[in-house]
């Protein structure tokens, strides 16, 4: 996008001080803002809104040009004439000069506050990438040159060293667990060696099956089905040329894009896709992504990784019995041991897992010869997968079985750190075009910059998306060609006062209770009951207030906008109104999802619908799930990213038909009635 004023200058990204990245001019120091952008800057979303809103109705001609359509744009005037702006009609986007910019942050309008961070470098291409690409087109000998600007691929661990010695810890823990039981008497040696062995077994054998089972009953699924010619060729290639047997393949009949495989050995391997693989990417790409699960294959990670998941499992099989059987003394640090190295396992396990997915994206750059499809292919079904299974702030039941099977697909079916598609052709095709790079830049800045993305991803099975693609970035640049991107890791600053507010609001209602506890030592029994009570009604009251906060307005954006939002959490929100078309189900296939995908002109999101009762969300998806496909939608929300970008429903509008989620009221009214029992307590004395 170029300058109104200047014409001849590119806009160019800036960060404000307010964790949000804005295009700017470097020489007139104006700003553009996209659709809804303006709302982030806002100290009361609904003032903002109003005065908005009036001022677009007395709009007066201007000769300036919109940056996006390159048409002319109208001049309007908020909060009684203090400030001016350019409204683009057709994209609601607003241009502030600089100067009004300046006047902005000189004057006394307190409804908006915008401050660019001049010391934010936020550019993804440092002096050495220009030179790079420079030498990448004028040089025929391009590999020698490239190998010494990248000075190679960054070597990844050896896979086969690091599977034995994360094995070889598991099991060490799991029999250390196993003797101690034995030397206590609470198993004897047979037993604690059927368990281990009959665990493993039935595992790894019935495992597939029942998945082949559960995807026939329960979704929307082919075996074999009929697929396009270019997906046969491919698979039928890369299998000879890896000495594979051709795989059984399942086709998902869904509209969310997804992938995953799962089985016994390379030559017993199946891989599933969605139709809306198929239907959202080009070829390349689809083939990209296949060749991914074919590398898991290859490498035989579904029997590594089901076997290292047989330890976390048995650990976890041991505390739960130990915990139901009378036990007593040193036993009780057994239980407490056996948790313990339950959880380390997990994580041990997770780590692997995220390093088979480096691999399994470098085998698939190999087999393509252009690391740089994948990588597009990466960033454009992110949306899609984030609706594999959505975070509930209850606890998910555990179904260990297929546990190894969800390491397997494209992203985590539980943690999909995601991009965004934020530029392609049309919202109604496929998304073909190039990406939009200063778009892409943006949506990454979360994973790259917010410590809640480093959390969430040692809770996952698959890296951060930024860093495979940094990788797949340097395999390209290895090969000799331009990288997709090039990341500047360096974050501009720190966000974690953020981080420590959004975790004090989480812990909240546990520091509440231990603070009613300290204050009320001297006090009577009921006395303290009736003031932890009131504590801790209070604190949930604060905490979902600051959970679903600006209740009271849901302003009109756009996807993109919404991911160039850094300062952003499960707990910390955006309202949103966002127009699209309802393209598939939360959990692709599913024929009781109850979550939905929505794409719109910028992009595609999950969408969480949540009611109060579970058998409510389950009746819904089971019910209306599938009247409401491919639908023109409306809907309110709550923006949210832990790390899946996705919007918490608050209306969903299909059809002039509105459908209400009542979780916001609800924890409303728990939260009163918390606080009225602890005051009937007090007065019951």
């Amino acid at each position: 996008m170029n300058c109104p004023n200047c014409k001849d200058v590119v806009l160019t990204p800036s960060m404000t001080e307010q964790g949000v990245e804005i295009d700017t001019c470097s020489r007139c120091k104006g700003i553009w803002l996209d659709r809804g952008e303006i709302f982030f800057f806002a100290r009361k979303v609904n003032v903002v809104a109003r005065s908005l809103g009036e001022a677009i109705k007395e709009s007066k001609p201007t000769e300036k040009l919109s940056p996006k359509t390159q048409r002319p744009m109208s001049e309007i005037a908020l909060f009684d004439g203090k400030l001016h702006f350019d409204y683009c009609e057709d994209t609601d986007g607003l241009w502030l000069d600089g100067g009004e910019l300046e006047h902005l942050q000189k004057s006394q309008i307190k409804e908006l506050r915008l401050t660019i961070d001049y010391q934010a470098k936020i550019s993804t291409e440092p002096e050495e990438v220009f030179k790079f690409k420079k030498e990448i087109r004028v040089d025929e000998k391009k590999k020698a040159k490239i190998e010494t600007i990248v000075k190679g691929l960054t070597p990844l661990p050896n896979l086969f060293i690091r599977s034995c010695s994360v094995l070889f810890i598991l099991y060490a823990l799991l029999v250390l667990v196993l003797i101690t039981c034995v030397n206590f008497g609470l198993f004897t040696v047979s037993v604690a060696i059927l368990i281990a062995i009959g665990i493993a077994c039935l595992q790894f054998i019935l495992g597939p099956w029942m998945m082949d089972l559960s995807l026939m009953v329960f979704y929307k699924m082919t075996w074999n089905p009929r697929l396009p010619a270019y997906i046969n060729n491919f698979i039928r290639k890369t299998c000879h040329s890896q000495k594979m047997k051709y795989p059984r393949v399942g086709l998902l009949f869904d509209g969310a894009p997804q992938a995953f495989t799962y089985g016994h050995h390379p030559n017993n391997a199946r891989i599933v896709i969605s139709q809306g693989l198929i239907d959202l990417l080009e070829q390349d790409e689809v083939c990209a992504v296949i060749a991914h699960e074919i590398g898991h294959a290859k490498h035989w990670d579904m029997l590594v990784m089901t076997i290292a998941y047989i330890v976390p499992f048995i650990l976890y099989y041991i505390y739960r019995t130990l915990i139901r059987i009378r036990i007593r003394g040193p036993q009780y640090a057994i239980t407490i041991g056996s948790y313990i190295l339950y959880i380390i396992s997990q994580y041990i396990v997770l780590w692997l897992s995220r390093t088979r997915e480096y691999y399994a994206d470098r085998f698939s750059g190999e087999v393509t010869k252009n690391p740089n499809v994948l990588a597009q292919a990466l960033v454009k079904i992110a949306y899609g997968l984030a609706g594999q299974q959505k975070v509930k702030d209850e606890k998910p039941k555990r179904t260990h079985s297929l546990e190894a099977i969800g390491a397997l697909g494209i992203f985590d079916a539980k943690c999909a750190h995601t991009l965004a598609i934020t530029s392609y052709s049309s919202p109604r095709a496929k998304m073909s075009g190039e990406i939009a790079k200063e778009n892409l830049q943006g949506a990454m800045k979360w994973d790259l910059w917010n410590p809640w993305a480093k959390y969430y991803e040692i809770l996952s099975t698959h890296p951060l998306v930024a860093k495979r693609l940094h990788y797949l970035s340097e395999q390209s640049a290895f090969l000799g060609q331009e990288p997709f991107i090039i990341f500047n890791l360096k974050k501009p600053k720190s966000y974690w006062d953020e981080f420590f507010t959004d975790l004090s609001i989480i812990l909240l209602p546990l520091l509440a209770i231990l603070i009613g506890i300290v204050i009320t030592l001297p006090s009577s029994t009921t006395v303290k009951l009736g003031c932890i009570v009131i504590f801790l009604g209070i604190a949930e009251l604060i905490k979902t207030l600051f959970s679903y906060r600006n209740s009271d307005y849901f302003p009109l954006m756009n996807i993109a906008s919404l991911l160039k939002k850094v300062k952003v959490s499960a707990v910390r929100p955006v309202p949103c109104t966002l127009k699209g078309r309802i393209i598939g189900r939360g959990i692709p296939g599913l024929i009781w999802s109850e979550d939905f995908v929505m794409q719109d002109d910028t992009g595609i999101i999950f969408l969480d619908y949540r009611q109060p009762l579970g058998i409510w969300e389950f009746l819904f998806g089971l019910l209306s799930g599938a009247e409401l496909q491919d639908k023109e939608a409306t809907i309110t929300g709550w923006y949210r990213r832990n790390p899946v970008p996705y919007v918490e429903l608050k209306d969903l509008t299909i059809d002039n038909v509105t459908r209400t989620c009542y979780v916001y009221h609800t924890k409303l009214i728990f939260a009163s009635l918390i606080i009225l029992i602890g005051i009937i307590i007090l007065l019951s004395l």
